[in-house]
């Protein structure tokens, strides 16, 4: 699918068909083509945790506002957003240094920078660290529902939930930030789609102060 079909066909829809599964391939595919996201110093501070037992949607239902989509998409995704993404210790931090350098894009006597550039950017204030894990996982969170849309599949992104709820029925520690609940399957095509809602001009986007 050409991207602006995609951009123009992704729809957050509210109705899903039960009948209609979506495999353990397909969201494999979907989760490494959104991975492709940028990040800052490409620390990519996202985890999901993927549901499909009914009694583990069943939970998350009861603490995300009873919405009926979260029981009748077959994949539900819980998006984490990692606060400590950007520092030291951190096992992507390390990872993300490590194999900068293996591809020849940093040098290990760089390791001292590349802590205090990080920590000045992201970990300066509680504010900060919350930024970057949000802005960050937001980038990987939009790639997901275009690689679905892109897959022929339908999502719906909701932020319609008790976030202590969640991180208390999934044994989600405080380091995460719980930025959306991702639905993914296929619209239930005996519903009725509403048109798509109106969206900003070119010149309602512009702004100067």
């Amino acid at each position: 699918m050409e991207f602006k079909e995609a951009m123009k066909q992704r729809r957050a829809v509210n109705f899903f068909d039960p009948t209609k599964d979506v495999t353990d391939a397909q969201i494999k595919q979907i989760i490494e083509t959104a991975a492709l996201a940028p990040s800052g110093f490409n620390l990519q501070p996202w985890r999901v945790i993927i549901l499909r037992d009914k009694e583990k949607k069943e939970t998350l239902r009861k603490v995300a506002m009873n919405q009926p989509k979260i029981t009748e998409a077959p994949v539900v995704l819980i998006i984490l957003a990692d606060r400590e993404g950007w520092k030291k210790g951190n096992t992507e931090f390390e990872k993300d240094f490590v194999e900068s350098v293996k591809a020849g894009i940093m040098k290990q006597e760089q390791y001292d920078w590349f802590c205090n550039a990080t920590n000045s950017l992201y970990g300066a204030t509680a504010e900060r660290q919350l930024a970057f894990a949000c802005k960050n996982t937001g980038f990987f969170a939009m790639s997901l529902m275009l690689a679905a849309k892109d897959a022929g599949l339908d999502s719906h992104p909701m932020d319609g939930f008790d976030i202590d709820g969640v991180r208390k029925a999934f044994n989600i520690s405080d380091q995460y930030w719980i930025p959306m609940l991702i639905a993914i399957g296929h619209f239930d095509k005996t519903k009725t789609l509403l048109p798509p809602k109106w969206r900003k001009s070119y010149d309602e986007i512009l702004i100067n102060f």
